[in-house]
């Protein structure tokens, strides 16, 4: 399964920017999919999920802010950030919940993103 991740980069207080990943290769489906960022102390904080039918969760900080949306049929995973703060500067990491053909499920993880927001 190879995982490809794009968008990111700098902006400013106030600004957007996107997000997006996708998976391909011997995959029967995708479960869950979702968006973590690295904070202090190294830990990486939950950013926002999405169910394979489409229920999403997001951390109170990011709500009303950032929008997670997914699509079945490329099996790609978008982030739309939007009144970015200087707070949400991170590395986003992508993660899916991958069945491949076989049945086998495997956790797949994107390389990190850097987002760097400044006023």
């Amino acid at each position: 399964v190879q995982l490809q991740a794009s968008g990111g980069g700098s902006v400013q207080t106030g600004g957007s920017l996107m997000l997006s990943c996708e998976v391909s290769g011997n995959i029967e489906r995708v479960n869950g999919m979702g968006w973590y960022r690295q904070v202090p102390g190294n830990r990486s904080q939950l950013v926002a999920i999405i169910s394979n039918r489409g229920q999403r969760t997001y951390a109170d900080s990011v709500k009303g802010r950032f929008t997670v949306s997914r699509d079945n049929v490329r099996n790609a995973l978008y982030l739309q950030m939007s009144s970015l703060r200087a707070e949400d500067t991170s590395v986003y990491y992508c993660h899916f919940q991958v069945v491949v053909v076989g049945g086998e499920i495997i956790d797949k993880w994107g390389r990190g993103t850097e987002v760097t927001v400044s006023s």
